[in-house]
C-alpha cells in the first residue's frame, strides 16, 4: 500500500512534541542568519542572494540528473535581479526557463499557488516540450495515456520501483485539496508547511516530468513566506543534492507508510538546519570578498590586477599566485606581472608566503 491509498490520506499528522526542539533551532538559525544579512547592506545583500540562489536552481537540477551551466544561471540570475556582474554569458532558453520558474516561487512568494501557475512553471522547464528525447504533455497535468507514473532506478530489466502516484484520473481532486491547503491559513508554522508541502506534491507527481523541482521550488516558496523576504541567503536544494541517496530514501520510506509523517519532517529540519549552518560560510566568503573589493577599490588597481583578484576569488581557483602564473591570466611580462604583485602586496591586497626564489608565491590577505 502506497502512502496516497491509506485511508487517511491526504490527513498528515504527526509528532509535535517531537518536532519542538528542531523546529525551535532552525528558527534560530534562520533569525540569526537574516540578521547578519541585513546587517550586509543593499548590495552586499544582491550579491549574496546571487550565488545563493544560483547553487539552489543548479543544485535542484543535479538533483533529477541534468546539469546545468553555471555560469548561465549565474548570468540569467544577475539579469533578471537587475544585478551587474560585468558580462553576461550566452544563456540558453532551458536554462532562462528554470531560472524564471524558480525566481517567480521565490520572488512572488506573497502570489497565491494555483493550476495555472504551475502550470506555467512547468512549461517554462520544457519550453521545446521534451523531456531528453521524448515529447511530454507542458502545462497541463499528466494523462492517462502516460501510463502509470512510477518513480523507478536501475537498469532495463532491473528497475526498482520507489513509488507509484496517483491515477491520472486522481489528479484534478488531489491537486485541488493540495492547492486550498498550501495556501488557507491553517496556523500550520511556514517551516513545516514547507516540509509537508514537499512531500505532499512529490507523492502526487502530477506531470509527467519536473515534479521534484517544482517540489522543490514550492517548499523555496513557502520558506521565503517563512522568511517574509524576497531574498535567498540559504539553500536547502544544495544540502539535498549532498544528501540525495539519503533523500530518496526517507521519501521511499515515507511512500511506503502512512501519512503519520513525524520521520520525515524531521530528517527535512535537519536538512535544513545543515543548510543554515553551511550558508554562514557562505556570508563569510562574501564578506570577505567584500572587504577585499573596498580596499582595492581605493588604489589606482588597474586592469590586469582587477582580472586576476577577481580570478582569485573565484570559488574555483586553487592554490597561490606566483609571478609566471600572474603573467599567465593577466596576458602580460613577468617584470609587469611582479610589479602588480608588488603593488598588491603593498596595498595589503596580497600576502607573501613562506619560501623563496622560484618558490615565492602569494595569496589573498584576510
Amino acid at each position: 500500500m502506497w502512502i496516497h491509498e491509506h485511508k487517511n490520506w491526504p490527513k498528515f499528522n504527526w509528532n509535535a512534541e517531537a518536532l519542538a526542539g528542531k523546529l525551535a533551532n532552525v528558527r534560530y538559525l534562520q533569525g540569526r542568519l537574516l540578521g547578519k544579512m541585513e546587517n550586509l547592506g543593499f548590495e552586499l545583500g544582491k550579491q549574496a542572494s546571487l550565488i545563493i540562489i544560483t547553487q539552489d536552481i543548479v543544485n535542484s537540477s543535479a538533483i533529477e540528473g541534468e546539469n546545468l551551466n553555471v555560469e548561465e544561471v549565474r548570468s540569467s540570475v544577475a539579469k533578471r535581479l537587475g544585478i551587474d556582474i560585468g558580462g553576461l554569458a550566452k544563456i540558453s532558453q532551458s536554462v532562462d526557463g528554470v531560472v524564471e520558474m524558480m525566481l517567480d516561487a521565490s520572488q512572488e512568494y506573497f502570489k497565491p499557488l494555483t493550476k495555472q501557475r504551475l502550470w506555467s512553471w512547468h512549461a517554462a522547464l520544457f519550453p521545446n516540450g521534451r523531456s531528453g528525447m521524448h515529447f511530454i504533455k507542458v502545462g497541463d497535468w499528466r494523462t492517462a495515456d502516460s501510463g502509470p507514473m512510477q518513480v523507478v532506478s536501475g537498469p532495463i530489466g532491473k528497475e526498482k520501483v520507489h513509488f507509484e502516484a496517483p491515477a491520472a484520473d486522481r489528479l484534478e481532486l488531489e491537486m485541488d485539496l493540495f492547492l486550498q491547503w498550501f495556501e488557507s491559513n491553517n496556523n500550520l508554522d511556514p517551516i513545516l508547511k514547507a516540509a509537508v508541502a514537499h512531500l505532499w506534491f512529490v507523492t502526487i507527481h502530477p506531470f509527467e516530468d519536473g515534479n521534484g523541482r517544482i517540489a522543490r521550488a514550492i517548499g523555496d516558496m513557502a520558506l521565503a513566506r517563512a522568511d517574509s523576504t524576497q531574498n535567498r541567503f540559504y539553500s536547502i536544494s544544495k544540502q539535498i543534492a549532498s544528501e540525495r541517496k539519503s533523500y530518496y530514501e526517507q521519501l521511499e520510506r515515507q511512500q511506503r507508510s502512512s501519512p503519520e509523517i513525524t520521520a520525515w519532517l524531521q530528517w527535512f529540519l535537519e536538512c535544513l538546519e545543515r543548510a543554515l549552518n553551511n550558508a554562514e560560510h557562505i556570508l563569510s566568503a562574501v564578506l570577505f570578498k567584500a572587504k577585499l573589493w573596498q580596499k582595492l577599490n581605493q588604489k589606482s588597481a588597474n586592469e590586469r590586477q582587477r582580472k586576476v583578484i577577481d580570478i582569485m576569488l573565484d570559488d574555483n581557483f586553487v592554490g597561490n599566485i606566483n609571478t609566471s602564473k600572474y603573467a599567465k591570466l593577466a596576458k602580460c611580462s613577468n617584470d609587469s606581472a611582479l610589479r602588480d604583485i608588488q603593488e598588491l602586496k603593498v596595498w595589503g591586497i596580497l600576502i607573501q608566503n613562506p619560501g623563496s626564489g622560484r618558490s615565492t608565491s602569494y595569496s589573498l590577505s584576510n
